[in-house]
Order: structure tokens, then C-alpha cells, then sequence
């Protein structure tokens, strides 16, 4: 996937909002949370950043292409700094799956006013 692919996909999810922060991130916010920074690099090359599940942390930060996200890291996010070592149908899977990890953490009003919550 490319930055337009990957902005495109974190758009298109539930309740998304998205604005530049640091002066070149572009991010994407579910309740005014992130879930996910898409930018490229000093050598311009994409990356994204993103959220994972606790337990699944290690797993991403000992593959190839991914390293624990800057400032983040803490919070259990990872960054992919090679695009090439994920499958597009993957990165959406790991996309989606921070906006439903921090969207969880969300109170339940909020979730409901933004149609998160189905009834």
C-alpha cells in the first residue's frame, strides 16, 4: 500500500476524523483518539504507525520492517518503516484493529454518540 491507499482506508472507517499534527503527520482520530500516523520518513519513504494489542506487541516489533513506534512505543504502537514487508489485505487488518482497540477504549456514551455502538 502506498500513503494515498492507507489514508484512504483509515478515512473510510467508522466515525474517522483526521488532521496534520507535527507539522507533517497526517492522523487519524476515532473519538478524538488516535489510531493511526501516516507519513514518510527523512529519506521520504511511507510509514505507518499504529496500535496492537498488547500481547501481539513483541510479535511486530521482532519482524522485519517494524520497529516499536517513537513516543509511542509505551502504549503498545508499532511503526512500519518498509511497506514492502506487509500485504495490503494485512495492513488493513492491523488498521482496522487499532481504530477497534482504541475506539474500546472510548466510554460508551462517546461510542454511542458517534455510532459505534450498535443497538
Amino acid at each position: 500500500m502506498n500513503l494515498n491507499a492507507i489514508q484512504k482506508f483509515c478515512a473510510s472507517l467508522p466515525a474517522v476524523t483526521h488532521d496534520v499534527k507535527w507539522g507533517i503527520d497526517l492522523v487519524y482520530s476515532v473519538g478524538g483518539k488516535m489510531f493511526a500516523v501516516a507519513c514518510a520518513d527523512n529519506e521520504g519513504r511511507p510509514t505507518v504507525s499504529f496500535k496492537v494489542d498488547a500481547d501481539r506487541f513483541l510479535e511486530f516489533t521482532d519482524r522485519e520492517g517494524f520497529i516499536p513506534a517513537p513516543y509511542l512505543a509505551r502504549v503498545r504502537w508499532v511503526q512500519i518503516v518498509d511497506l514492502k514487508k506487509v500485504g495490503d489485505a494485512e495492513l488493513k487488518d492491523l488498521l482496522s484493529r487499532s481504530h477497534e482497540l482504541v475506539a474500546a477504549g472510548l466510554t460508551k456514551k462517546l461510542r454511542a454518540s458517534l455510532g459505534l455502538i450498535k443497538s
